[in-house]
């Protein structure tokens, strides 16, 4: 992919569109005003079902008084947190990786946290979650811990998150799916079926021609073509299944506007949950989410800004910074009842649009801002036009495989297990720890105990615990 700005590039510094280029080193970082805006767009795009899927995963679960969460409000604090966070995000790292509700904590938080407690409750251990993030992010130690991780195992992270996507992606579509004693099959028990399948298929086939052809938009013109294609299909066929997001035209002008409900924001209890349940288990509770929430953003800022060619000696630009938004985003997201709020690793489509540079935060983040008062268009574009971005992305990612030394076990090893594990177990997390703790094994078992950072002991120490959690619980008898 070509870096050299083209005549969309902004001219001297006098000019606004040169102080606008100045502020985001648009020109230095060898993008341009047009990329970071294509690049915000299709970030967008390829994030914007969090809109739809967070308040379907906090939404379907209940409290211990058996209360749920509104839906319409849901959506609200998704697509607030997700605006201002993401904004943030552009605007003081000047990096472009979006922010909003992070899946996987969401569902802790649903199905992990709420049975146990109240809503608010839940929703403030996710507040001091993101306390501790920020302390640790203030005083250096977080980026320490990301600066100790050997470079290899870094890209390794890359290539796993890449293949992580690109299954979301299939599954998401349906390309993919359960099997009848498999795990997995093609399609519907190995066969294709339906109409939005082939939408799919489509979209990742018209974006790979029109990335081999280096088409600048490729990502978006695809998304917005297969959009299309799946609304003429939904008008004209009967009765298909499209998931969660069906590609319908509005009807009228209450399908398009709807004002935002910000019944939740401020619904948390920052101590409640000690009241409820034993010390012990909300200290497991929030080391728990907090583990998943630190390595999850730990490699999604790695591989996105890896893939963006600001990766300098291992190290994201504005780390620092980086970190501590995204403590902020935690805090937001558990004050607004929209669960932690953490970096997207769809921020990856829009960096393989040309995004570099915050400035495609704020589109995307304004996208999120308008959603606030549009919320039914969010159902506009369904998963099976979106999804080709990511396993496109996935691909893009993929290439990062050639920056491991195969042929040195000690880091080829741990590589292996850290891509392997993230899609085999549907989790960043859970390949990043697994990856690690190989990582300190095998070293100690060479004879080579000094090559590893003592946060890398530490880390695999504490990831051990975290896989341990349900042993550990039933030892102390907090189950």
């Amino acid at each position: 992919m070509s870096t050299t700005p083209t005549d969309d590039a902004a001219p001297g510094a006098k000019t606004p569109a040169g102080r606008l280029d100045a502020f985001f080193q648009i020109a230095e970082r060898g993008s341009t005003v047009g990329r970071e805006l294509r690049g915000g767009l299709v970030t967008f795009f390829t994030m914007a079902y969090i809109l739809v899927l967070n308040p379907v995963i906090l939404g379907g679960s209940t409290d211990v008084n058996g209360d749920q969460l509104d839906i319409g409000q849901l959506v609200t604090v998704t697509a607030l947190v997700a605006a201002v966070m993401t904004i943030l995000m552009g605007v003081t790292a000047n990096l472009p990786i979006a922010l909003a509700a992070g899946l996987g904590l969401n569902a802790m938080v649903a199905y992990g946290l709420a049975p146990l407690m109240t809503w608010p409750e839940a929703m403030g251990l996710v507040v001091l979650e993101g306390l501790l993030i920020i302390a640790l992010a203030l005083t250096g130690l977080r980026e320490k811990v990301m600066q100790a991780i050997p470079m290899p195992i870094k890209q390794a992270i890359g290539v796993g998150i890449g293949l992580f996507i690109a299954f979301i992606g299939v599954i998401n579509a349906g390309f993919a799916g359960p099997g009848d004693g498999t795990p997995v099959t093609l399609g519907d028990g190995g066969v294709l079926r339906g109409w939005p399948v082939l939408v799919f298929c489509v979209g990742l086939l018209l974006t790979f021609v029109l990335m081999a052809r280096k088409v600048k938009g490729a990502i978006l013109i695809s998304i917005v073509a297969t959009t299309a294609l799946a609304v003429a299909i939904n008008t004209l066929a009967d009765d298909i299944a499209w998931g969660l997001t069906t590609p319908e035209l509005p009807r009228g002008v209450d399908d398009i506007v709807a004002m935002p409900d910000f019944g939740l924001v401020g619904e948390f209890s920052l101590f409640g949950a000690f009241g409820q349940i034993s010390v012990i288990t909300v200290l497991l509770l929030i080391f728990t989410l907090f583990l998943t929430d630190f390595f999850d953003t730990m490699g999604t800022a790695v591989a996105v800004t890896n893939e963006a060619g600001l990766l300098k000696d291992g190290r994201p630009p504005r780390l620092g910074r980086l970190l501590l938004v995204d403590g902020l985003a935690t805090v937001g997201g558990g004050a607004c009842s929209a669960s932690s709020n953490t970096a997207y690793i769809e921020s990856a489509s829009g960096v393989g649009e040309g995004a570099r540079t915050g400035l495609a935060n704020l589109v995307t983040g304004g996208l999120f801002a308008l959603a606030l008062f549009f919320a039914p268009l969010a159902a506009t574009v369904p998963a099976q036009a979106a999804s080709p971005a990511l396993v496109v992305v996935g691909f893009l990612m993929m290439t990062q495989v050639v920056g491991v030394d195969w042929k040195a076990y000690d880091i080829a090893i741990p590589a292996f297990v850290i891509i392997a594990v993230m899609p085999f177990t549907y989790s960043i997390t859970h390949g990043i720890g697994a990856g690690f703790i190989t990582y300190v094994v095998v070293k100690t078992a060479l004879g080579r105990v000094r090559e590893v950072h003592w946060l890398m002991w530490a880390t695999a120490v504490a990831f051990v615990v975290f896989f341990a959690i349900d042993p550990i619980e039933q030892i102390l008898g907090v189950r």
